[in-house]
C-alpha cells in the first residue's frame, strides 16, 4: 500500500520539506504499479496543490493556560448531580440545540461564526499537569523529563519547536513583518518559564518575537504601556544612511570569510537582515500602535490586558505577521481570573476570567469577519485541558474546594474558526457528565495536524533534530470534518 499526498521532498529545491519516513517505506510496493521513486516524489509534490486546507494565511492562537472547566462554559450538562452541574444558568446560542452558560452571552450571539470541538481528549501519561500538557499542546510532542508534580528542565536548544516556528519556517515571511509574536506573558509553571514556548532545535531564528510588557497580572491596562525600542530608528539615523552602513557591513564581510564560516550556524547575518527590514519599514511600529483605534473597537474588546492583546494581534496579523500568541495573563497555578480553578471558581469565573474571554473572543472573531480577514486567518482558543466533572475532588494531587475542579484531560473544549473552518458547526460530543468524549475524539497531536494542514502543509513533513535526526512536524492527522 502506498500514499500520495504532502510536499516534495528534501532533496528538491526547498529543504525545508520532506517526506514522511513512511512514505519511503511504501515505495519499495510502488514498483508494482510502475512507479519509480522519482515518479512517487512528482505525484506526491503535484498532490500537495489538491489539499483541502491551505486558505489559512497567519493563525491568532488564545492560549488559555490554565485549563478552563467546559462544563462551566462552552459544554454544560443537565440532569445530573448537583456535584457535577455549573453553578450557572445556560442560555440559548445562535446554534439550534447548542447552549452555553450565562457566562458567555457574546460568544453565544456569534457562535454561527466558528466551530466548536467538544470532544477534545488524551490520556494522561504523567499530564494531568500544567507544564507536561502545556509543551504537549505546543509542540505536538511529550518530554521524558517530567515529575510526578508536573514540573519539566527549562527550555533547551533540544526541545521541539513550538508550532509556530514550524510554521514560519516552512511559510516564510515575504514582507519585512515581525513572523512570530508571543505576548503578553511566557508560558509558565512556578519556575518553569517559557517550556514549549521557543524554536528549540530549529534555532533561535525562529524563536518568537516575546512582547511582555512591564506590570503585574491583574494590571488591566499594562498592553497601553508597550516598549518597542528595538524597533525604533533614532531620529538622528535616517533610513538611506541606515542602508549605507549595511552595504559597508557587507563589504567588510567579504573579507572576512573565515570569520562568517565560524559564526554560520548561529545566522547572524539572516539576524541582521530581518532587524533592518523592521527597522526600516516601520510596520512593526505601526502595528504595535494601539491608540490609533477607534474607542468604539477597543471596548469591543473589553479594555483588558486580554482584550488588549487579542486586538493587538488582529493589527498583526493585518500588518503581516504569520502567527501570534496569545497567552491568557495570569500564570496556571494561580488565583483571580486563572483558569486553573481548584477554589472559589464560581465567584472567579463570574467576574474575572469569564467576562474577560468573552468579550475579547468574540470581539476578535466579530472584527476579523467584519473585515474580511476570517476566510484566511485561522483563530483557534484552547487550554491544555479540561476541569473534573466532578467538584471537591482530587485528579491531579491538587486540594479543591467544594466549589473547584481539577484537572481533567479526558474531555475538554476547544474553539477554532476562519483559514478554511466550518462556520456554525460542533464536531464531537461529551458524555452526559462531560466526563468522556462519546463522539469523535480529537487529541491535541490531531488539533496541531489541522494548523498545519490549514496552511497547506503536510503534518508528517520531516524536520531534523539537533542530532540531524528526522522527525515529523507531529506525529497525527488532520481533522478533515472540521473544514468546510
Amino acid at each position: 500500500m502506498f500514499r500520495i499526498l504532502g510536499d516534495p521532498g528534501k532533496d528538491l529545491c526547498d529543504k525545508n520539506l520532506a517526506p514522511s519516513r513512511r512514505d519511503f517505506l511504501r515505495v519499495g510496493g510502488s514498483g508494482i504499479l510502475g512507479l519509480s521513486l522519482g515518479s512517487m516524489l512528482e505525484l506526491k509534490a503535484k498532490a500537495s496543490s489538491s489539499l483541502s486546507g491551505g486558505k489559512a494565511k497567519s493563525i491568532i492562537m488564545l492560549y488559555l493556560q490554565g485549563g478552563p472547566s467546559h462544563l462551566d462554559l462552552w459544554d454544560p450538562k443537565k440532569d445530573v448531580p448537583d456535584n457535577v452541574r455549573s453553578a450557572f444558568n445556560t442560555i440559548p446560542t445562535k446554534i439550534p440545540g447548542i447552549h452555553f452558560t450565562e457566562i458567555l452571552p457574546e460568544l453565544a450571539k456569534i457562535n454561527d461564526k466558528f466551530t466548536m470541538i467538544r470532544s477534545m481528549s488524551y490520556e494522561p501519561n504523567g499530564l494531568f499537569n500544567h507544564t507536561a500538557a502545556i509543551y504537549q499542546m505546543m509542540t505536538g510532542y511529550t518530554t521524558d523529563k517530567v515529575s510526578p508534580s508536573g514540573q519539566l528542565e527549562p527550555p533547551s536548544p533540544k526541545d521541539f519547536p513550538n508550532f509556530g516556528s514550524n510554521l514560519i519556517r516552512l511559510k516564510p515571511q515575504t514582507e519585512p513583518m515581525l513572523p512570530f509574536v508571543m505576548m503578553p506573558r511566557p508560558l509558565q509553571e512556578s519556575n518553569v518559564v517559557g517550556k514549549g514556548g521557543t524554536a528549540g532545535f530549529l534555532g533561535k531564528a525562529y524563536d518568537p518575537y516575546t512582547l511582555y510588557p512591564s506590570g503585574g497580572d491583574m494590571d488591566m491596562k499594562k498592553m497601553t504601556r508597550i516598549k518597542i525600542d528595538d524597533l525604533q530608528l533614532r531620529p538622528d539615523v535616517f533610513s538611506a544612511r541606515l542602508k549605507r552602513r549595511a552595504s559597508l557591513r557587507s563589504t567588510i564581510a567579504k573579507k572576512m570569510s573565515k570569520v562568517e564560516n565560524a559564526v554560520k550556524d548561529y545566522k547572524l547575518n539572516e539576524y541582521y537582515d530581518q532587524a533592518l527590514n523592521l527597522i526600516i519599514s516601520g510596520k512593526a511600529r505601526d502595528a504595535f500602535a494601539l491608540e490609533r483605534e477607534p474607542m468604539k473597537i477597543r471596548e469591543s474588546y473589553g479594555n483588558t490586558s486580554f482584550g488588549d492583546s487579542c486586538l493587538l494581534a488582529r493589527r498583526l496579523v493585518e500588518a503581516g505577521t504569520r502567527v501570534v500568541e496569545v497567552i491568557w495573563p495570569k500564570v496556571a497555578n494561580s488565583d483571580n481570573h486563572s483558569w486553573d480553578h481548584h477554589k472559589d471558581l464560581t465567584k472567579r469565573m463570574k467576574n474575572q476570567s469569564g467576562p474577560m474571554l468573552d468579550k475579547a473572543l468574540s470581539g476578535l472573531i466579530s472584527d476579523l469577519d467584519e473585515r474580511g480577514m476570517l476566510e484566511d486567518t485561522m483563530v483557534v482558543a484552547i487550554g491544555e485541558f479540561g476541569r473534573s466533572p466532578q467538584k471537591g475532588v482530587s485528579t491531579s494531587g491538587n486540594g479543591n474546594s467544594a466549589d473547584g475542579r481539577d484537572h481533567w484531560p479526558y474531555c475538554y473544549t476547544g474553539l477554532v474558526a476562519g483559514g478554511g473552518i466550518k462556520r456554525g458547526y460542533v464536531h464531537g460530543k461529551s458524555d452526559k457528565t462531560g466526563s468522556a468524549p462519546v463522539e469523535n475524539p480529537v487529541h491535541p497531536g490531531e488539533l496541531l495536524a489541522t494548523i498545519y494542514h490549514a496552511f497547506g502543509i503536510d503534518p508528517e513533513t520531516i524536520v531534523y533534530n539537533h542530532l540531524n535526526q528526522p522527525r515529523e512536524l507531529v506525529k497525527a492527522a488532520a481533522v478533515s470534518e472540521l473544514f468546510a
